[in-house]
């Protein structure tokens, strides 16, 4: 099975099985770690939790997983050729294990839990299996298995958030950060592994988050994306005086009054709009974005609270995987197709020009094809800037495997998909073309891809610019940006200096 995908132009978008590398910290146990991360923003943020918790330890890591001692592979278990790929790469370490056998090779995250059994005992390719909250119990772990021992952890956890561990960031560019505002997940999907091997769903402290955004922001980072299974739902009651600097505030989420600096939060509750706002109020230079949305929850507060921030950029993740009510029914998405339409609507009257981008699933049990037509018409109705698309995929343990027979014939889920890429496509073009001649504020993250004589950074809209390298200008800066012209997934223009 191949599922296609058309990503929605995320920074981690390339760093999909990559080497992660971070500067060493001055600790040195004369251990080399070597760790890649496999899906989605929150496993590369949990490599990072896993680096920073090794790197205390003494660990350092390495790009050659032939000189590591400790070799971790941070998984994704959404769809069936992810856990393909890992175990294809899990062999491939096993062939380095037979020149170094005390090289301890294991798998965290998402996909640890689910096949602990098959990759320990029956294909026997890791030493060491570690779910998402088990991370600080590793350096047991790894001693256990330096014992000669295997070792496992993939208990699941009600408060573990990690917020006291400030991560390390692998492979940085200095300037755009992810951080995590809470863990695991409560919504259930029929077709979805997450609430299984994330666990439950719990907010972290608000304060640790600020702190954290505002450390990033001292240390040169002018860009923090938040991210949570469902950031709408992020919900927390404060219990210890506030901790925020002199131009800090806290609005509370009941009674919507602002809270001065200092004063006692107890039973306050954060939530996520108000989270934004705190994190936004770090600096009007701290550019702002989230992931994901979940469209049974995305209130109004939030979309305001966008509105009146300039650094809280004009972009939302909203998952819609179906276009037909009685599909979105049996994926227990809990909300219908008009109801995900009143929230574009608002998205749309709220914050004009607003990106949007999405998720599709097609062939989902029972599909027909007046159902998948539904779909396309809301490709049609929203015009997404960009989405991932790919064809159902059923994962073991999930409500659908139990439920519903995977019954539509993979040639029709495959012509179902290039259909609705087919539309996508078409769409992000437009939605490219219609910048043309306009000028985006654009981060600039670095050099492009192709030359060193171009820069490259996204802009408001989540859009990648490209433009010359300009001698007034460096990465980290904010530049205003003319698009002359666009390929089908790029704008590219030139700097309007600024003049005073």
């Amino acid at each position: 099975m191949i599922d296609l995908v058309i990503p929605d132009k995320t920074h981690d978008e390339n760093r999909q099985g990559e080497a992660l590398i971070l500067e060493p910290n001055g600790k040195n146990n004369g251990r080399k770690l070597y760790i890649e991360s496999y899906g989605c923003a929150m496993n590369f943020s949990d490599s990072e939790i896993v680096a920073s918790i090794l790197a205390e330890k003494g660990f350092e890591t390495t790009k050659d997983y032939n000189s590591a001692d400790v070799i971790f592979i941070n998984t994704c278990s959404i769809r069936e050729n992810a856990e393909q790929r890992v175990r294809n790469r899990l062999k491939e370490f096993t062939i380095a294990k037979v020149k170094n056998p005390d090289m301890v090779v294991g798998v965290l995250g998402c996909m640890a839990e689910r096949l602990k059994s098959k990759f320990l005992e029956e294909e026997k390719l890791v030493d060491v299996v570690v779910g998402p909250d088990a991370y600080r119990d590793l350096p047991n772990l790894i001693d256990k298995v330096d014992g000669g021992q295997k070792a496992v952890n993939v208990l699941l956890s009600r408060e573990e958030t990690y917020a006291d561990i400030s991560p390390v960031r692998l492979n940085s560019n200095g300037i755009n950060a992810f951080v995590s505002i809470m863990r695991g997940c409560d919504n259930m999907c029929s077709f979805c592994v997450v609430p299984f091997t994330r666990g439950r769903e719990r907010s972290r402290d608000a304060h640790s988050i600020v702190a954290e955004c505002t450390d990033l922001f001292n240390k040169g980072y002018r860009e923090v994306t938040l991210l949570g299974q469902n950031v709408d739902s992020y919900k927390w009651s404060a219990t210890t005086p506030a901790q925020y600097g002199a131009e800090s505030t806290v609005v509370a989420a009941e009674d919507k009054q602002v809270l001065p600096p200092g004063e006692d939060l107890s039973g306050v509750v954060v939530n996520f709009a108000n989270l934004l706002e705190m994190v936004a109020k770090i600096s009007p230079e701290l550019r702002v974005r989230f992931s994901t949305s979940h469209p049974k929850d995305i209130t109004d507060e939030v979309l305001y609270t966008m509105a009146k921030y300039d650094n809280i950029c004009n972009y939302i993740h909203l998952p819609v995987q179906s276009g037909n009510s009685r599909v979105l029914e049996l994926m227990n998405r809990t909300y219908d197709r008009e109801w995900y339409m009143d929230r574009v609507n608002a998205i749309r009257r709220i914050i004009p020009g607003c990106g949007i981008s999405t998720d599709v699933i097609t062939g989902f049990c029972t599909e027909t094809e007046e159902e998948h037509a539904d779909t396309l018409s809301m490709m049609d109705y929203v015009q997404y800037d960009f989405a991932y698309m790919f064809m159902y995929s059923e994962r073991p343990g999930t409500l659908a495997a139990k439920r519903y027979a995977d019954d539509i014939p993979e040639a029709v889920k495959s012509r179902r998909l290039k259909e609705v890429v087919a539309k996508q496509q078409h769409y992000s073009y437009i939605k490219l073309q219609g910048q043309l001649g306009k000028v985006q504020r654009v981060l600039i993250e670095g050099f492009s891809k192709k030359s060193d004589q171009d820069y490259c950074g996204r802009n408001d809209q989540n859009a990648m610019v490209v433009f010359p390298v300009h001698p007034d200008y460096k990465p980290g800066q904010y530049a205003n940006v003319l698009v002359e012209r666009t390929t089908t997934a790029t704008l590219i223009g030139k700097i309007i200096p600024q003049t005073l």
